[in-house]
């Protein structure tokens, strides 16, 4: 405290002695087209029932005032090429002078002595000569906040007006579509005493801008990671899982800003969310089923089956089910039986598959074959939406079609009379005569 106190008081003394120098802030006109701001900020949101920071980037236009924002996990480099690409895109161009930037680690290697020049990261040159985007890097600290004080001032409106109370959601692309609406009700928005609004400026600075480079960047980072024994691959501190068939393989792994692409060659073989958190692990249970098939004792611990439960994608209904299966074939095949269920999910959508398990399990039919067979009937009918949940035991008693009866519906109708035996009862009248006893 005191040492803080000093610090200030030292300069008011400087100040009245006429030693200091009063810093100045000079108004600034910006050309229509030409100049922009980029920031990230923190935000707090509550992602899947748990409260989470995460980060919110912001490009701003100085004329117009308009912003495109969107929020990511990390503030990393994926993040902040991302950011720029769906901003260039929403805005429909490029601005043709200086963009505005901290000295944030995706961009800046190094800052040279107390000058502007910078080292930039070699990534980030090959982005910015696409776009063909001219940076700009504020001072370092809290000296250079005001040198690109609109994005500053941007975010923490952005946040008073959008993001309290906080928003519940159950993913960042939830969350993105409603920053991209927010976007657009703020273009009717006015900027303090300006008498037109954000959108009516940014229509004409819209046709003054850069075109867009007709080929796309890629913005995701290239691993190339071997599958270990466990049929995972590690990517910054964090595991995500893959067919187990890959097992002691190497796959490359395109890493995005919110989520990660394993390939095999060419062949797209997983994706998954990316992690917030360090040292998590992200499951998929349909990776591990050829291995549950040889070893179905394993299902009632695995981490995947537990992390399949809190996303919703193993419901009651198929717990119900495995646990009738066990009950009525011992718990060995009653597990195959619903590993053999869960491939099903490879060919018929997760919705009708439930409704079908629901189904054979009211009519007490506890093989795969049946649940196949009302999962394609209840998705023929499209009786299953995306948010309903079927029902496990209602009144009235389903039941479940034979094959025969299925394929003997689609035939036409016999109109051949009945066989008669009629000619056979003629046989009757010349009976041999029973023999006397003796």
């Amino acid at each position: 405290m005191v040492r803080d106190y000093v610090a200030t008081r030292r300069e008011e003394i400087r100040v009245e002695a006429g030693q200091g120098v009063v810093e100045a802030f000079v108004p600034q006109t910006h050309k229509p087209g030409a100049e922009a701001e980029v920031d990230f900020g923190d935000v707090t949101v509550r992602l899947a029932g748990e409260l989470v920071t995460c980060y919110l980037f912001a490009f701003r236009l100085s004329y117009s005032g308009k912003a495109v924002h969107r929020v990511f996990a990390s503030a990393g480099q994926e993040a902040f090429f991302e950011g720029h690409v769906h901003a260039l895109n929403v805005l429909g161009g490029v601005p043709t002078g200086k963009v505005r930037y901290d000295n944030l680690k995706a961009a800046v290697a190094q800052v040279l002595g107390f000058s502007r020049q910078r080292v930039e990261t070699e990534r980030w040159t090959a982005f910015r000569s696409h776009y063909g985007l001219d940076s700009l890097y504020c001072q370092p600290g809290i000296r250079g906040a005001h040198e690109k004080g609109g994005v500053e001032g941007q975010i923490g409106w952005f946040r008073r007006n959008h993001l309290v109370p906080v928003p519940e959601v159950n993913s960042f692309a939830e969350l993105n579509e409603m920053i991209e609406r927010w976007d657009e009700e703020d273009d009717a928005r006015r900027i303090r005493s300006r008498p037109r609004t954000i959108g009516e400026y940014f229509a004409a600075e819209r046709p003054l801008l850069a075109p867009l480079p007709e080929e796309p960047f890629e913005t995701g980072r290239l691993f190339t990671l071997r599958v270990d024994r466990y049929g995972q691959v590690s990517v910054r501190t964090n595991r995500y899982s893959v067919p187990v068939r890959l097992i002691g393989r190497t796959v490359r792994v395109m890493l995005h800003a919110s989520d990660l692409v394993v390939y095999d060659g060419r062949e797209e073989v997983a994706r998954h969310e990316r992690l917030i958190a360090k040292g998590g692990t992200r499951l998929d249970l349909d990776h591990y089923l050829e291995a549950l098939v040889r070893k179905p004792g394993a299902l009632p611990g695995a981490t995947a089956l537990e992390q399949a439960r809190s996303a919703g994608r193993f419901t009651p209904v198929h717990d119900a089910w495995w646990a009738a299966a066990r009950n009525a074939h011992g718990d060995r095949d009653g597990t195959r039986a619903l590993i053999d269920v869960l491939l099903l999910s490879r060919s018929l959508p997760h919705e009708p598959l439930v409704a079908g398990l629901a189904a054979a399990l009211r009519a007490g039919a506890l093989t795969a074959d049946a649940v196949a067979l009302e999962a394609r009937k209840a998705a023929e009918a499209d009786t299953m939406t995306a948010d309903a949940e079927p029902e496990l035991f209602p009144s009235d008693r389903a039941t479940v079609t034979s094959l025969t009866a299925r394929r003997l519906a689609h035939l036409p109708p016999d109109t051949r009379p009945l066989p008669s035996v009629a000619h056979y009862d003629q046989l009757l009248r010349h009976r041999r005569p029973d023999r006397p006893t003796t």
